[in-house]
């Protein structure tokens, strides 16, 4: 590190106050996976300086309270959160030499930080670092606590410094949207509690209906255990838009009824039941939230006997329904799937998750919908690598969707010890080849059968 420089900052609201909803889930997988979940960039610069970047980060600090927050625990080992009027950040700034690549530096410096965990107590939950080289500022490296902010809440802030005023660098507008702890005590009112009740009935009439196991018995146990898989599709890309411009209009019914379709022909397990991450800010008041506020939806989508657009419908259905009840109080889901696996007499097995991360909106159909030749000469491109093993998970499998424009960019995080890389294999590539064939047959069957059960 060649110098650090110290930000100072000074914004509205302080105090202590609980935890949210959406902060509680991200605290319960921090503890499960032992890291800080962390999300971060690496991004090029043309022109910025260093004093740019440094203003940048001021201007977080003082905008967002959750960038002014750090944890306490109570006497039981609670966390509450706390957050500070004013005080001071480093930022640090790194010299690649001159004969070297800083875009190495910066994405080793990105990795470092991710792979060590924040100091909930005396850290600021944002990171900041600059590469230079030759002089000149070239990589920005930022890295935030997923208890400070969720991916949507980054696209917030991004959008309210990108408005700042040019000439004093202020903000464009007053904050307005709510903070963590005005909604954590919302979310403790009588009616946040009615909230989590109806949620509380939609989970436990789906928990008491669906196969307690989402996974058989895998033989093929690896070790390392936990690993890392990338598929890249630019032809279930053309496929998907396809048939979304035939059914719904829009992408993700057609990635989730695929991801149905591929898991139950490799699991033996219809209805297929997932958790996916659903991004509350559709409610009143969470819109422009930074802070996290997504919490894990239900979603039960039965793809037997049927066509594939008749299951592109019903995954349409089953992510509505889903979506509605994601809003709750972690605590008393984690009671209910309890006492439920124990009136059923086994646990209940919910570490399956769907995770769509594109940008909807980006990737729903524009233009004519591609030939069948164009789809067959773009499955040439399909990659599917190995990446890396994970040190720790805390699902079965965790499919999550990228917003990598122009293909269907998946990684898929499993544990060997329930889905062997063979299983895994036949799943991806089933995902794209069950759209590729619907995509020009929409009498084109889901082939999965509704006596299947978990093998």
């Amino acid at each position: 590190m060649a110098e650090r420089i110290v930000v100072a900052f000074e914004g509205e609201g302080s105090g202590v106050g609980e935890l949210t909803w959406g902060q509680r889930q991200i605290w319960q997988a921090m503890q499960d996976t032992g890291t800080s979940q962390s999300m971060g960039a690496v991004v090029p610069l043309d022109g910025k300086t260093v004093a740019d970047l440094a203003a940048e980060l001021r201007f977080f600090m003082c905008r967002y309270e959750s960038m002014r927050t750090r944890l306490r625990f109570d006497a039981e080992g609670r966390p509450w959160q706390e957050v500070s009027r004013s005080g001071e950040i480093a930022m640090e700034v790194f010299d690649a030499d001159d004969d070297g690549d800083p875009a190495e530096v910066a994405e080793a410096l990105a990795l470092r930080w991710e792979e060590t965990n924040f100091d909930y107590v005396n850290e600021w939950p944002m990171r900041m670092g600059v590469v230079r080289h030759r002089g000149v500022a070239t990589h920005v490296v930022v890295m935030l606590c997923h208890l400070a902010a969720d991916g949507a809440g980054v696209a917030v802030m991004m959008d309210e410094l990108a408005q700042r005023d040019p000439a004093t660098g202020q903000a464009h507008t007053p904050v307005t949207a709510m903070q963590p702890r005005e909604l954590a005590l919302q979310q403790r009112t009588p009616a946040g509690q009615r909230q989590s009740d109806t949620a509380m009935r939609y989970w436990e009439r789906m928990l008491r209906t669906m196969t307690p196991r989402r996974f058989g018995d895998c033989v093929d146990r690896r070790e390392p255990r936990f690993w890392q898989v990338g598929f890249d599709s630019p032809a279930m890309y053309l496929a998907v838009q396809a048939i979304a411009a035939r059914t719904t209009g829009d992408a993700s019914p057609v990635l989730l009824a695929a991801f149905a379709v591929a898991l139950a022909r490799v699991t033996g397990n219809n209805p297929v039941v997932t958790q996916a991450i659903i991004s509350n800010r559709f409610r009143p008041g969470l819109a422009e939230v930074v802070s996290p506020v997504n919490e894990n939806g239900l979603y039960v989508v039965d793809v037997a006997d049927c066509t594939f657009d008749e299951a592109v419908e019903r995954a349409r259905r089953a992510s509505m329904t889903g979506s509605k009840y994601a809003y709750y109080d972690p605590a008393q889901l984690d009671e209910l799937i309890a006492r439920v696996g124990r009136e059923r007499g086994e646990p209940i097995d919910l570490g399956c998750v769907f995770n769509d991360r594109r940008i909807a909106a980006r990737q729903d159909p524009a233009g004519p919908p591609a030939s069948r030749e164009q789809v067959e000469a773009a499955l040439a491109h399909s990659t599917l690598v190995w990446q890396r093993p994970l040190p720790s998970f805390n699902e079965r499998l965790m499919v999550s969707v990228n917003d990598v424009p122009d293909t269907v960019d998946i990684l898929a995080e499993v544990d060997t010890h329930h889905l062997s890389p063979a299983a895994l294999e036949v799943f991806l590539r089933g995902m794209e080849a069950v759209v590729v064939e619907a995509a020009f047959d929409p009498a084109a069957s889901t082939r999965v059968a509704s006596t299947l059960a978990v093998v």
